[in-house]
């Protein structure tokens, strides 16, 4: 597989003369069955060559002993190469650079020394509040992406803390959580903000049952106001879809996606769950499963949704043995993440030009409803449609009947009286 990429023999011959010479080739195999492009064996081979060269010259002398050098050769590395770094943001493209191509070949040669790309880092109030994450998973039940919320905004509040000097939790009062909360909206959006203050709720909660605080302060931390949902008019919705390039593989993928997305009213995570065994052709049947309230949902397969679909796997999506509906287009083809079905609606939303505040995957989903809701279904029937969990999530979209005031705005105003 070598000479595949290398076309001077003695190039070969360096690179299986190494010390790791061996799994360097088997490494490259394993590139090349992935679909990696040339340009970046080219570059990684080199390094493993010198990671390998790293090693044995400072004490190396079996492979299960490659793990503990592989933090100081990508520090040596990071050293060498990022002359050119203006920031720390540069420098983090260097080390991943370096640490990336180590971390796959140490896990392909010793699959049980996994070796991360980026270094893990503990959950927050782990000293103080050990167990906050077990009660979430253990008695709320909450799935790892929640979880991964929590996780992100108690961190924001951990560091807050940190600097105001706050070390101890029963010191914790409604004054310094009215300071974060302050502190986020000036970077937050509103429905991020009310999730942060939803987070904020639930431990400080927990705290008070497992008497690391003395006070009730769950009941006194107050959400923001709910936004007006967000949504884009049908004949958007048109110049959005008639806007996708479906002559590419993206293009392809995009277009199902969307269609899933604005037909249905998925989450996005619910689009990045289907599977080849979530279409069920013969009944034309689509199910999604893992939806909010924990069931699985069967709709009447749309044909022009089951159209794009047939086009995506038939000429867009590529071959693997994993059963995921949705892959990235570019090497290594895995399924795609709820988070870049998001961010490819937020694209093409901005594409077409269309103006939404904080485009993405939900601005179709609440595009969605709002036409359920315009066309006067029951706010039990959209709710089980769309999968809320309760009737006040659907609620919120009646502050806003959009087609009843534009006619009001474009008529005189009696029909209302």
């Amino acid at each position: 597989m070598l000479e595949h990429y290398f076309i001077r023999p003695q190039t070969v011959d360096h690179v299986r003369n190494a010390w790791l010479g061996g799994p360097i080739e088997q490494y490259v195999a394993w590139l090349h069955e992935n679909n990696y492009a040339a340009r970046n064996i080219h570059s990684r081979v080199p390094l493993l060559v010198q990671f390998g060269s790293y090693a044995q010259s400072h004490g190396a002398t079996s492979w299960d002993q490659l793990p503990d050098y592989v933090d100081s050769f990508v520090a040596d590395w990071v050293q060498n190469h990022s002359q050119w770094c203006r920031n720390a943001a540069d420098r983090r493209c260097v080390e991943n650079a370096a640490r990336n191509p180590v971390a796959q070949l140490i896990q392909l040669m010793l699959p049980d020394h996994a070796v991360h790309t980026r270094q893990a880092t503990p959950n927050p109030f782990t000293v103080s509040a050990p167990d906050f994450f077990s009660y979430l998973r253990q008695e709320r039940g909450l799935q790892e992406t929640t979880i991964g919320h929590y996780r992100h905004f108690l961190r924001l509040f951990e560091h807050y803390l940190e600097r105001i000097e706050l070390t101890e939790l029963q010191a914790l009062s409604i004054p310094v959580i009215s300071g974060f909360i302050t502190e986020c909206s000036l970077r937050l959006g509103k429905e991020s903000l009310r999730y942060a203050v939803g987070v904020l709720r639930v431990f400080c909660g927990y705290l008070y049952r497992e008497q690391l605080i003395t006070e009730k302060l769950a009941r006194s931390i107050e959400a923001p106001q709910t936004n007006v949902p967000r949504s884009i008019s049908w004949a958007d919705v048109r110049h959005l879809l008639a806007s996708v390039d479906r002559r590419s593989a993206v293009g392809k993928r995009d277009y199902a996606l969307l269609l899933l997305l604005v037909t249905y009213g998925l989450r996005a995570r619910e689009v990045a769950a289907l599977t080849l065994d979530s279409i069920d052709w013969k009944r034309e049947r689509l199910l999604v499963p893992e939806r909010k309230a924990g069931h699985t949902t069967a709709y009447p397969l749309s044909p022009v949704v089951g159209e794009a679909i047939i086009d995506y796997v038939k000429n867009g999506r590529p071959a693997s043995q994993m059963r995921a509906l949705f892959f990235r287009a570019m090497a290594p083809y895995r399924p795609l993440a709820w988070y870049a079905i998001s961010q490819r609606a937020a694209h093409h939303l901005r594409r077409a030009g269309l103006q939404v505040s904080r485009a993405g995957s939900h601005t179709l989903r609440h595009t969605c409803v709002q036409r359920l809701v315009d066309a006067e279904f029951s706010l039990k029937t959209i709710g089980d449609y769309v999968g809320h969990r309760s009737p006040e999530a659907t609620e919120v979209y009646t502050k806003v009947a959009i087609e009843t005031l534009r006619d009001v705005a474009l008529g005189d105003g009696e029909s209302v009286l």
